[in-house]
């Protein structure tokens, strides 16, 4: 039985680039696209970062038991849904995969697919390295938002306090300080659950 390896962690935490390396080194791990009622950006390709979808398509997957979770953010341009649908992309027989997302969208894969199969990867950094990696990020930016890298800190600490990362059953975390330290812990632990 495969596995679903799931990475999440707070914003500025290098979860995405810790994503990114364990795909490069484990060439068999699976992806899965998630759905998205948001537009397409410039450069995105329906079926590569998202299938483009609409509120009809959430509705009918929720309807056929075939909505795994969802999350609708309300937007200066309206609501904007993500989910995931058990649409055929997950072949557990016979292989594992590596997703990234929220604690939510977490929780939901885990109670879907079961404790054993959602392997959860808690990426955290001390809190002050993490504001620092956040603001150089944004800097970074040609129109920097300052005040929306601080709602997201925020929001970041209430969605990750510890009473949700108990009720989630996560006990592990690993400390993103030196990355390569960081991905060789997680790698061994991909490698134990598999056993």
């Amino acid at each position: 039985m495969g596995k679903i390896f799931y990475v999440m962690g707070k914003s500025a935490s290098g979860k995405d680039t810790v994503y990114k390396l364990l795909l490069e080194r484990n060439p068999d791990l699976k992806t899965v696209v998630l759905y998205t009622t948001r537009p397409v950006r410039d450069g995105e390709r329906d079926g590569v970062e998202y299938h483009f979808s609409d509120e009809d398509a959430l509705i009918k997957a929720r309807e056929e038991g075939r909505l795994i979770e969802a999350r609708t953010y309300d937007t200066v341009f309206g609501p904007w849904s993500y989910f995931t649908v058990d649409d055929g992309q997950f072949d557990l027989k016979n292989h594992s995969y590596l997703m990234i997302g929220t604690l939510e969208s977490f929780e939901k894969m885990q109670e879907y697919f079961g404790r054993d199969v959602v392997i959860p990867f808690y990426i955290c950094v001390e809190d002050g390295l993490r504001l620092e990696r956040a603001l150089s990020r944004e800097r970074m930016q040609k129109n920097p938002k300052y005040s929306e890298l601080c709602r997201r800190y925020l929001a970041d600490e209430k969605d990750f306090c510890e009473e949700n990362l108990k009720r989630c059953g996560i006990t592990r975390r690993y400390e993103n300080v030196e990355l390569e330290d960081c991905l060789k812990e997680i790698i061994g632990d991909m490698k134990r659950s598999m056993v």
